[in-house]
């Protein structure tokens, strides 16, 4: 009986540090901004080349570019935000200078260290030129690779957080679907919504416009091809 109420005591102790723990994540998670300087690394998984039409070039995101206080930018994983400052903040005894930027549709701040943003992927808004290499992209005919779903799906993910107007533009090129076409499955139409999401995000902030108003004329555009 000893050691069986021993083992019960234990199982007991487990619970609550399992519950701490859950607790403390729930906590940093409710945090009003979030710090990239540990995280950003595990942000990013592997995309490998998935491009299955021409052979397009992406967005050179190597450059080093320099931000300052009101730039829009795109974060790989987010989409579009605004620069809301920089400024040297002390982290865990450190001294580092991070970018704040504010993603206003989901009430987020990010702050990335000025070090990590080019590996991290934070870039600058796409120029015309290059956005227009994306309307390029949804001009072409859909190339649907014959294998599973579940695996199509984790590419056009990849893509859409990959930041790449053009891979984004794939998604939605692959996805559409105009009228007299078979309807989009669920989760088909999730993934195409999020690319457009991204999408009109970037083309808004380059024609200065609201979101909803750069998806129209992503559709009217995506009617005439």
């Amino acid at each position: 009986m000893i050691g069986w109420s021993a083992k019960v005591s234990e199982t007991a102790e487990d619970m609550a540090d399992e519950q701490q723990a859950v607790e403390d994540v729930s906590n940093q998670m409710a945090a009003p901004a979030a710090t990239e300087a540990q995280s950003i690394p595990a942000e990013r998984p592997a995309i490998r080349p998935i491009h299955n039409g021409p052979n397009l070039t992406p967005r050179a995101i190597a450059k080093a570019e320099i931000f300052v206080e009101g730039d829009f930018v795109v974060y790989p994983t987010h989409g579009v935000g605004k620069v809301e400052r920089i400024a040297v903040e002390e982290i865990a005894g450190h001294k580092l200078e991070l970018i704040h930027i504010t993603f206003e549709e989901n009430r987020m701040t990010l702050r990335v260290p000025v070090a990590k943003a080019r590996t991290a992927g934070l870039r600058k808004l796409s120029t015309r030129k290059q956005f227009d290499e994306a309307m390029n992209v949804l001009r072409g005919k859909a190339r649907i690779k014959r294998t599973m779903w579940s695996r199509r799906a984790q590419e056009y993910e990849a893509k859409i957080n990959s930041g790449d107007p053009l891979a984004i533009a794939e998604v939605v090129r692959d996805l559409h679907r105009n009228s007299g076409q078979p309807d989009q499955s669920f989760s088909e139409r999730q993934i195409y919504e999020s690319a457009m999401d991204r999408l009109a995000a970037e083309l808004g902030a380059l024609d200065k416009t609201d979101k909803q108003t750069a998806i129209t004329k992503l559709i009217d555009f995506l009617k005439t091809v």
